[in-house]
Parts: structure tokens; sequence; C-alpha cells
């Protein structure tokens, strides 16, 4: 059993919002299998990431908002995933894979034929399309190593957290991509492509994709790497969901039985998310003792973001975000209304 989740982390408050189980496509033609397990009949064979939109946008419509999604390869190597969330007005800083392709300059689009090509016999060709003299797409594990804006570059060290063993510190380089987008698979506007390593193996590569640009609003690379980097608060939300609410004790094959057993856990993890929370701001600047958060045995229970700190060896801040909840793509700056977007996520709900 495969199932999609959906999470929510600021600062040091997170929890799991959504969860939906993943129906493989061979049984959800099979019949009998679907009697025995009570699947209605309107759950149908989608796609994971089609999953993730739906989740996504069904959050949008209950008032969740978010400064920037993050998800790990699988997910970011799906174009139609990330044209969804475009579509939605959301930010992203999503993990790709190493074979992802794309241009470090935006190539020539041919809008219509040339005189010539009018003149020509045979198969007519489709536009807008690509200058047959601009450069391939390329791979960003290549392009990481041989364009010249990276090996231009120096890195730039950035802790991200503080480990078992000491300071996770990661060293990355960041440059203006161009993606492919729509079913045509022409590029879109300016994304931002992060290469990282970990200074302790530097083997350990990993590539992010955002479809911010730095230095436009109040994007900086900081705030994405935090979005990039915060995919832990998730796994600690798994943890906590199966080993202290019971998220993964449940013996039954009832599709609906198995959904109820995700939202009661989740609803109990958000309950004692939130009791944790006050009792942050009731003992502001205090600790509370927790066996397992650090060799000393306890938290910080104030919620202090550290300042943008930038030079050799930056320290992530515990929250790049504002604690506005915005429902556009930008990077938190201003208050503004969003009850005309929510009728426009209302109505792309159901194309997912």
């Amino acid at each position: 059993m495969v199932g999609v989740h959906l999470a929510y982390a600021i600062g040091d408050f997170q929890c799991l919002l959504d969860s939906d189980l993943y129906l493989p496509r061979d049984l959800a033609e099979n019949s009998v299998y679907r009697e025995g397990t009570g699947i209605p009949e309107e759950v149908i064979y989608r796609k994971k990431v089609d999953i993730a939109l739906h989740q996504v946008s069904r959050a949008l419509s209950n008032g969740v908002r978010v400064s920037a999604w993050t998800a790990d390869e699988f997910y970011g190597r799906d174009r139609e995933f990330l044209d969804g969330l475009e579509t939605l007005g959301q930010d992203y800083v999503v993990e790709i894979p190493c074979d992802f392709t794309g241009w470090t300059q935006s190539p020539n689009i041919l809008q219509k034929p040339t005189p010539s090509e009018l003149r020509q016999r045979g198969r007519k060709k489709h536009f807008p399309r690509i200058s047959r003299q601009s450069d391939h797409p390329g791979e960003v594990r290549k392009l990481a190593v041989h364009s010249p804006k990276f090996y231009h570059q120096k890195w730039e060290k950035y802790k991200i957290k503080d480990g078992e063993k000491g300071p996770v510190v990661w060293e990355v380089k960041a440059i203006t991509f161009y993606r492919k987008q729509g079913e045509k698979g022409l590029p879109g506007r300016e994304h931002t492509l992060i290469v990282a390593r970990n200074v302790l193996n530097p083997d350990d590569v990993k590539y992010f994709l955002s479809n911010r640009v730095i230095g436009s609003g109040e994007t900086t690379l900081q705030k994405m790497l935090w979005v990039a980097f915060s995919r832990w608060p998730v796994e600690r939300c798994f943890e906590i969901g199966k080993r202290e609410l019971g998220m993964d004790h449940f013996e039954m094959r009832s599709w609906q039985g198995i959904h109820r057993h995700f939202y009661i856990s989740q609803l109990s993890q958000l309950f004692c998310a939130r009791v944790q929370h006050a009792l942050r701001e009731k003992n502001f600047g205090e600790s509370l003792f927790n066996g397992r958060a650090n060799p000393t045995g306890h938290i910080n229970v104030a919620y202090r973001p550290n300042p943008a700190l930038f030079g050799s060896q930056s320290t992530l801040p515990e929250s790049g975000r504002n604690h506005r909840l915005l429902p556009k793509t930008q990077w938190p700056s201003s208050e503004i209304s969003y009850a005309s977007n929510l009728e426009i996520i209302a109505r792309q709900r159901d194309k997912y």
C-alpha cells in the first residue's frame, strides 16, 4: 500500500494535512478487488502527481497558504506536476533528478515560418518552436560541471541544521534556468537551478529547481534553501505519527477504514502540535524536556527566527518564511486580498 501525503511546516510547527491511497491501474480495473475493499465508484486510477496536485488544490480551497511547496525528485521530475503548481499560482522549490533537462539561457523561439519555409514542400512544421540554431537542453548534472555559469562560481557554504553528529553543512551554487513547459515543451519563464553538495561527502549532490528568481521581490537563495531542505520536518511528522500516534497501526482492507485511520491520526497530531505551540508561547524563551531532541535533552521552546546571514558559511534560519499566509506566486512581502484567487482555485479543483 502506497500513500501520498501532504504536510505543513512553519518554523518549529509541523503536521500532516492530507493523505490519500495510491490505487494502481491493475487494481483500479479489478472489480473483485474493488468490491472486496469497498472502493467507491468515483475513485479511479490517478498518477501520484495528480493525487498530490489534488491535495494542494484541496488545501488551498480550505484556506491553507504557504510561501512555497517542496517535494522529492519523484514529483520534481514530472513536468505536469510543476505546470500544475504554477497553474494554481504557487511557488515551489523541489528536488529534481540529475538527468532533468533545460537551458541555462533562453533559446530562440520561432513564432512563424520564414518565407523560404513556406515555399518548401513536405510536412509542415509546428509553431511556435525552438530554433535549430539554439542549444539543446542539457542535463543538470552535466550543466553543473561544464556550464560556464556554474564553474565560474565559487561554492558558498550554508549550515542547514545541527545534526546528531554536529552541524550539517552544504555548499551551493545557483543560476538562472529555463525548463520545458506545457505540451510542446517550450522554455517558459526564468527559474532558478540550485546545485548543492554535502561538505563532508562531496559525492552527495542534490539538484533543486524553483520557479522564483533570486533577487525578485524578497526572494533570496537563503529562503530557497530553507524550503529545499525543509523535508526533514515532514519525516519527523511520519516518525511521530507512527511511533506515538499509531499512524501505521491498523489491520484492515477497507478503503474508507484506512482513510479514516489516516485522518484520525493526523487530527491527533494536529492537536498535539497546537498544544505544543501553546506551551511554547506560554513558556517563551524557556526549555521543555525532550529526551530525543539533542544530547542535552532539551529543546528551545521560543520561536526566534535567525536573521539572514550571508558569508563564507551562512546559517539557515529556523524559518525563512513570514507567518502571513499567502496564495499567489510570491514570497511574503505585503498583505493582499485573496478572495478572488480562492474562486479560481475552487474552479481548478475539479481538474485533478
